[in-house]
């Protein structure tokens, strides 16, 4: 693996090496453009293909046959001549496609004739009371562990949350032997009708057989408590009880540790650093960037695919690398693009993978009151900021994230609202009376994620650099 940018300058530079990224990367170099895959993780596969390279679980059971399939992705791209740069924090892109990489301690600028960004999904922020007490995680943080180093709970356990990624985690922390005392399931009883007009487009699809053989899996082992509608976790200083309403009655329980999951987002901060247009989806719940099909974006040059161009899955991703990729080699190798799969074909791999996407999306939509938290529960974990904090601030003036920031510094701290951003738009458009679009997001803008000055410092100077400053 290379430890910085071999040239200046590539035909396709693509960021993120998750499903689509890995496809996009491979299709550009099989196609001969000269291309460039950047990624911040120690090796290859993003989260849903963690440690692909590396991980410790070698019973291919125990992680299941989906995550397998990365191993496979990984020998495809290593088979081309595109180069691969791991522990790379891409911290700027803009409309010139112009980017701003860090690796091992030094900044330096590469351009590119066509970006692919494959930046993935957020978990959604589970904003309740007691979330930032030390025992309390994200099921994405636990697959993590779980994936890289074979680590599984051996304490009380308790999950909480919905959505698919939540009973493959229990799945594969059953198998791996870890414990889970009670499962709290949080989908909304509405939910299961909303969702039954697309139910026959599931049932034909393969989330289907996968998602219900994992379930029985599951609820074999593990007490599950379904229409969960409230939940808090309470400890001095350390998680020690988890406290949840099911059938109208309250029970606590003791636990060591909470995991909480309702569903991903795309990770949006990149992209709209860049200025790409995004518009505020409302069955997902979250923001999108506005895509045409074949995933370019309202910037010229930049295109999404993946995760964080709509939640679709892995296998979707895989497919919306390849497409995005086809259509970089179209604009700048239009003859090369004759030894690639057709784009009609491709588009009828997305249609067939993205089939029952609508249902589990409606099935899985959180509940308002997951979603918009009330009181002192904290919304902006870097600032401690609580909701009442935001309603106060609305109360004065503030009128949407950015104004916010002004009064409360919300989205200001290392994760530059990556955990509170979708949060204060919901919660200040609920108290304005208005749509989240309306409200809008954060103005984001390099870096986007946290450098250091002597990164910036170590950014290679031109000889006009130089002459500037000796100037001043």
């Amino acid at each position: 693996m290379t430890v910085a940018p071999k040239r200046e300058a590539y035909d396709v530079v693509v960021i993120g090496a998750g499903p689509a990224g890995l496809a996009a990367a491979a299709t550009s170099a099989e196609a001969g453009l000269s291309t460039l895959l950047l990624d911040e993780n120690i090796g290859p596969g993003g989260q849903v293909f963690r440690a692909i390279a590396s991980t410790p679980v070698t019973d291919r059971n125990q992680l299941g046959a989906d995550y397998w399939v990365g191993a496979d992705l990984v020998q495809s791209l290593r088979a081309t001549s595109a180069e691969v740069i791991h522990r790379a924090t891409v911290w700027s892109l803009d409309r010139n496609l112009d980017i701003a990489v860090s690796v091992g301690g030094a900044s330096a600028f590469v351009k590119a004739q066509r970006v692919i960004l494959a930046t993935g999904a957020l978990e959604r922020p589970f904003p309740i009371p007691g979330w930032t007490l030390p025992g309390v995680m994200t099921a994405g943080a636990a697959q993590t562990m779980l994936k890289s180093s074979a680590l599984v709970p051996d304490g009380r356990t308790v999950i909480a949350g919905q959505g698919p990624l939540l009973w493959l985690l229990a799945a594969q922390i059953l198998r791996l032997g870890g414990r889970i005392d009670r499962i709290l399931d949080t989908t909304e009883r509405g939910n299961y009708f909303a969702a039954l007009p697309h139910a026959f487009a599931f049932l034909t699809s393969p989330y289907f057989a996968k998602g219900l053989a994992m379930m029985r899996e599951v609820k074999a082992k593990v007490q599950v408590v379904s229409g969960v509608t409230e939940l808090s976790a309470a400890g001095e200083g350390q998680l020690a009880t988890v406290s949840y309403v099911a059938g109208g009655k309250r029970e606590t329980i003791p636990a060591d540790l909470l995991l909480l999951h309702q569903g991903v987002v795309p990770n949006v901060n990149l992209a709209m650093s860049a200025d790409v247009e995004h518009r505020w989806d409302d069955l997902q719940l979250c923001w999108s960037p506005v895509l045409d099909a074949s995933g370019n974006s309202s910037v010229a040059g930049i295109a999404i695919a993946g995760d964080g161009a709509g939640i679709g899955g892995a296998n979707a991703a895989v497919v919306r690398g390849r497409i995005a990729a086809r259509a970089a080699v179209e604009a700048l190798a239009p003859a090369a693009a004759a030894k690639l799969r057709s784009m009609a074909a491709l588009r009828a791999d997305l249609a067939k993978a993205e089939r029952g996407r609508v249902f589990l999306d409606t099935l899985f939509r959180p509940a308002p009151q997951f979603r918009i938290p009330s009181g002192d529960t904290i919304v902006c974990r870097c600032e401690e900021v609580t909701a009442k904090d935001v309603l106060d601030s609305v109360a004065i003036g503030a009128t949407g994230p950015n104004q916010l920031k002004a009064y409360r510094r919300t989205g200001m701290g290392p994760c530059q609202g990556r955990l509170c951003g979708l949060t204060v738009t919901e919660l200040m458009a609920q108290a304005r009376g208005k749509t989240p679009q309306e409200i809008g997001y954060y103005r984001l803008r390099a870096p986007v994620k946290p450098i250091t000055l002597a990164e910036l410092a170590a950014v290679p100077k031109s000889e006009a650099d130089i002459k500037a400053v000796v100037r001043g």
